[in-house]
């Protein structure tokens, strides 16, 4: 296992990205983040947090849970665990930054915007992930990317937060 941010990189990489969706949107009202369940929640909250504070608005956040949406679950050996979605406004018009953990295939994401739809029609929807890996098998890009990761098909990264694993951490293994 090899370490590849710790808690301050992950704090530092979070500021960062709060500050470029600020550059790119100097309203904030228009602005909704929605956390793909699990993780991708609890980094969404800690944006939300950030971006509140810096531009002295409340952030309007939604949480997403994709698992009914995946194109696999029939062939999982094990039953997704449901969660429950919550978005309780209108995304009509908004501008969504969806916010996950780890990219790499592109299927969650796929995933995602379709469970979207069932919301309405935002007016976009960009993405935002803590650690981008590379191996993309649907042509779907993250707009903010906390780090970049050259990894091999044979390699893990795992995101660790301190609301769900008790520390912070992104960890890379060989499987």
């Amino acid at each position: 296992m090899k370490i590849l941010m710790n808690k301050e990189d992950i704090e530092r990489t979070l500021d960062r990205l709060a500050y470029q969706i600020m550059e790119k949107y100097a309203n904030l009202d228009s602005i909704v983040l929605i956390g793909i369940v699990r993780r991708g929640v609890d980094l969404s909250n800690r944006l939300a947090k950030i971006l509140s504070e810096k531009g002295k608005t409340k952030i309007q956040q939604g949480t997403l849970d994709i698992s009914l949406y995946r194109d696999d679950w029939t062939s999982l050996t094990n039953i997704p665990e449901l969660s429950a979605s919550d978005i309780p406004f209108s995304i009509e018009g908004k501008h969504i930054i969806l916010v996950d953990d780890v990219l790499y295939t592109g299927r969650t994401i796929r995933a995602a915007i379709e469970a979207l739809q069932d919301y309405g029609r935002p007016s976009t929807i960009e993405l935002l992930v803590l650690v981008d890996r590379g191996h993309r098998e649907l042509p779907i890009f993250a707009a903010y990317v906390g780090k970049q990761i050259n990894t091999a098909k044979l390699e893990r990264v795992d995101v660790l937060l301190k609301e769900r694993d008790g520390s912070d951490e992104v960890q890379l293994h060989l499987c």
